[in-house]
C-alpha cells in the first residue's frame, strides 16, 4: 500500500514512515546541532542540512505528517501559531485589503488590527459565517486576504468554506481558514477552495499542553507560498528540534485524541443543553446550532472538542460555577488531553464578550466524571 493511500490514523500512528536510519529505531531521534560539516572539498556531508534555521531534520518529519493529515501539497511550521498567522499577513502589500472575521480569537484581531494600522493596510471586520455580508464586504473593492476561523473561537460560529473561497477569489483574494478548533481530522478547507489553512499545533495537534507551535499548509505552491516560506525562514520564525520532536510524538495520537474528545464534547454538549442552569450552549454538534447543518457537510467524525456556555445569571454566577470545578482546570488554552474552563471576559472584557460565558475545552476525561464535575458545579 503506497503511503498516499495511508488513512490518517495510520500516517499519525506511523509518523508518515519515519525512522531512524542509522540505529534502526522506530522513534525519529532528535538533532540538535545548529549547524552542519563540510568535507576537505567543502562539500555538505549531507546535502540536506546547512544551517538549522532553514534545516531541521525533526522540522521535516513533523511537516510531513502534517502535510498527508490535511491533505496538502506542502506544510510549513512555526514556533507558534501567531508566528504563522504573522507569516501570512506579511504577504499583503502596504495599502493592500483585508478582511478578517470577526468574534475569532482574540490574539489574532488583536494583532492584525495592530499589524494593519502600522502598515497602512484597510482592515475591515465582517462576520464571515454570515455569507451575504462577506459577499458585500467582497464585491466592494479588491481584496489582497481574506482570513476566518471555523468553527470560531469563543461563538462557535461555522463559516462555509466553500462559498468563502469562491467569493475570496472572485474578489482577487486569497482565502486562509484557521481551522484549529476542528484539527486536520475533523475538516479539510484545502479540500474546499481554501489557499492555505493554518493551525496553532499548540492546540489539539500536539495536544498535551507542552509545546508552543503553528502550522500552514498550502493547496497549490506558487508565489505567495514562496514568499511565506521566504520569510519564515530569512526572519527566524523556526521551531526547534526538540519542539518539533515532541510535536511529532503528540500527532501519533492525535486522531485517537479526537475521536474521544469529540464523543465526549457531543454528550456533554447535549446534557449542558437540558440543564436548568444554563442559558445557552454554543457548539455546532447541536442541531439547534445555526451553523449545525453547513458543519455537519463539511466537518467529518465529529464537531470539536471546543464548546461555550452561557451560563444562567450574570459574571459572578459564571465565576461561581468555574470556581466549583474540580476537574477542569481553570485555565486559558484549549485542545489538551485535560479538560479546561476559561470566563472569557476576564480575558477580553472589551470584545463584546457575554460576563456569563464559559469555554470548555474537552479532554480525554472520562464522560461521565466531566459529566458529574459539570453537574455539581452548576448546582445539579
Amino acid at each position: 500500500m503506497a503511503q498516499s493511500d495511508w488513512k490518517p490514523a495510520t500516517l499519525a500512528a506511523q509518523a508518515a514512515g519515519a525512522v531512524d536510519p542509522q540505529s534502526g529505531a522506530v522513534v525519529p531521534p532528535i538533532q540538535p546541532s545548529t549547524t552542519f560539516a563540510r568535507d576537505r572539498d567543502y562539500e555538505l556531508v549531507n546535502p540536506d542540512n546547512t544551517y538549522l534555521r532553514y534545516h531541521n531534520d525533526a522540522v521535516r518529519v513533523a511537516e510531513k505528517v502534517l502535510c498527508g493529515l490535511e491533505r496538502a501539497a506542502d506544510s510549513l511550521v512555526f514556533p507558534s501559531g501567531m508566528a504563522a498567522i504573522a507569516a501570512v499577513m506579511r504577504t499583503v502589500p502596504n495599502g493592500g485589503r483585508v478582511l478578517l472575521q470577526s468574534g475569532i480569537y482574540w490574539g489574532t484581531t488583536k494583532w492584525v488590527r495592530a499589524f494593519c494600522a502600522r502598515r497602512e493596510i484597510v482592515l475591515e471586520e465582517v462576520e464571515a459565517s454570515d455569507t451575504g455580508a462577506l459577499r458585500a464586504a467582497c464585491e466592494a473593492g479588491p481584496v489582497s486576504l481574506v482570513f476566518v476561523e471555523t468553527p470560531s473561537n469563543p461563538w462557535l460560529r461555522t463559516v462555509d468554506i466553500a462559498a468563502a473561497a469562491d467569493l475570496a477569489h472572485a474578489a482577487g483574494a486569497a482565502l486562509v481558514v484557521d481551522s484549529t478548533a476542528a484539527t486536520p481530522i475533523l475538516s479539510h478547507p484545502l479540500a474546499l477552495g481554501a489557499d492555505i489553512v493554518m493551525h496553532s499545533a499548540t492546540k489539539a495537534i500536539n495536544g498535551h499542553t507542552d509545546v508552543l507551535g503553528g502550522v500552514l499548509s498550502c493547496r497549490t505552491p506558487g508565489a505567495l507560498w514562496d514568499e511565506i516560506r521566504d520569510d519564515r525562514d530569512g526572519a527566524g520564525a523556526v521551531m526547534g528540534p526538540f519542539e518539533a520532536w515532541l510535536l511529532v510524538r503528540g500527532m501519533r495520537t492525535l486522531p485517537l485524541r479526537v475521536e474521544r474528545m469529540c464523543q465526549t464534547a457531543q454528550a456533554l454538549a447535549e446534557y449542558l443543553d437540558d440543564h436548568p442552569g444554563v442559558a445557552a450552549v454554543l457548539y455546532p454538534g447541536l442541531p439547534s446550532h445555526p451553523g449545525h447543518d453547513l458543519a455537519a457537510r463539511q466537518m467529518t467524525g465529529g464537531f470539536g472538542y471546543l464548546l461555550s456556555v452561557l451560563v444562567k445569571g450574570g459574571r459572578e454566577d459564571a465565576l461561581r460555577v468555574a470556581g466549583r470545578l474540580n476537574l477542569f482546570h481553570r485555565a486559558t488554552s484549549l485542545g489538551g488531553v485535560e479538560s479546561l474552563v476559561e470566563h472569557r471576559h476576564t480575558i477580553e472584557p472589551h470584545t463584546g464578550i457575554p460576563e456569563n460565558l464559559l469555554r470548555l475545552s474537552i479532554g480525554i476525561e472520562d464522560a461521565g466524571d466531566l459529566r458529574a464535575d459539570l453537574g455539581q458545579a452548576l448546582g445539579q
